[in-house]
């Protein structure tokens, strides 16, 4: 079915274009002609720049949502780069790229590997709730986990009775500034162990998701278990809708490299590692951009001291907003064909 909605999009746009086309080639060919000072060639249909580029971009749009075949998908994205470029000058065309990308292409992808995106959700999430509960009926599993000193090292950061430094930082972390940049060293290497795993036939991608979900939930299961419920949910609970989201991701990054490496299809293992390394390089971007987020909002937002209640509304708006972005963001209303 979406065959044949894709044919009747093609047959009823094409011509648009490829007339396009011809004109940015046009324009092109009559600089590089006036600069050698040969006779121009015969010029093509006028188009109308901005409309045009509108209805393109709208276009691609569709592509997208619809998801089109990347061939498709990656003319109509030519076009429009090109149309932009020409439209508001080459100075623009990198920004623009990425605006495209975070608007359209960013979260139009998630949805496309949605079948990852649950396996990822699953590695993660799965052992994080498991050893929440369980450290609440047997409280000893944490240091399985974790060993003294760490268990420590938790407590003492999320003590609420405590006054000499920081909820949620160790004692000689007095600037947010150098935490930022901690959280995001600590974050992307997080990431990149995610991704790098899925080389691995996945199984570094495997382990490294399920320890940082056991990791992770050992340290909040005994947080819970001690009733530090305030200081650490209503620490962690606003960057973690960025933060977590982005361990996910990068752990479909690195299953979409397992994905080339297991089941090829009809490529060559290095053809499908090279065409799903590309999509799982733009996956990352999306993830490392994420976890700078969320570094720069548990560095400057997370720690500072308000009423707990107000924390948990951010939060919730947080996770909400991160929700729709991944869920609506580069839809467009199918009422074209």
């Amino acid at each position: 079915m979406s065959a044949i909605k894709q044919s009747q999009f093609i047959e009823k746009h094409q011509q648009q274009w490829d007339d396009f086309e011809k004109w940015l080639d046009y324009q092109e060919l009559s600089r590089s002609q006036k600069r050698s000072k040969k006779k121009p060639v015969e010029a093509p249909k006028e188009i109308d720049l901005p409309k045009t580029y509108r209805q393109i971009c709208h276009h691609y749009s569709l592509a997208n949502s619809r998801m089109y075949s990347p061939v498709l998908s990656k003319r109509l994205n030519h076009l429009v780069t090109r149309g932009h470029q020409k439209l508001y000058g080459a100075h623009t065309h990198f920004w623009h790229h990425i605006i495209v990308f975070f608007a359209v292409g960013f979260p139009t992808l998630i949805r496309k590997e949605w079948r990852l995106v649950a396996i990822a959700s699953a590695l993660f999430y799965i052992p994080f709730f498991a050893i929440i509960i369980a450290i609440q009926i047997q409280p000893d599993l944490v240091y399985s986990i974790m060993d003294g000193a760490q268990v420590r090292s938790i407590e003492v950061m999320y003590d609420p009775d405590s006054l000499t430094h920081k909820i949620g930082r160790e004692r000689e972390a007095d600037s947010d500034l150098y935490m930022f940049g901690f959280y995001i060293k600590n974050n992307t290497g997080i990431g990149f162990e995610n991704f790098a795993g899925g080389i691995l036939f996945g199984l570094g991608t495997l382990f490294y998701m399920i320890f940082n979900g056991l990791y992770i939930g050992a340290a909040a299961g005994h947080l819970t278990h001690l009733e530090f419920i305030d200081t650490f949910w209503g620490f962690v609970l606003g960057h973690g809708s960025f933060e977590l989201t982005a361990i996910v991701l990068s752990g479909v990054a690195g299953l979409k490299l397992t994905a080339a490496l297991i089941k090829p299809g009809r490529k060559s293992r290095i053809r499908a590692l090279i065409d799903n390394g590309k999509i799982a390089v733009q996956i990352m971007y999306g993830a490392a951009t994420m976890f700078i987020i969320a570094a720069f909002i548990e560095a400057f937002w997370s720690s500072m001291v308000m009423p707990v209640m107000i924390k948990y509304i951010v939060a919730a708006i947080l996770w909400s907003l991160v929700l729709a972005y991944f869920l609506f963001l580069g839809r467009q209303v199918r009422h074209a064909t």
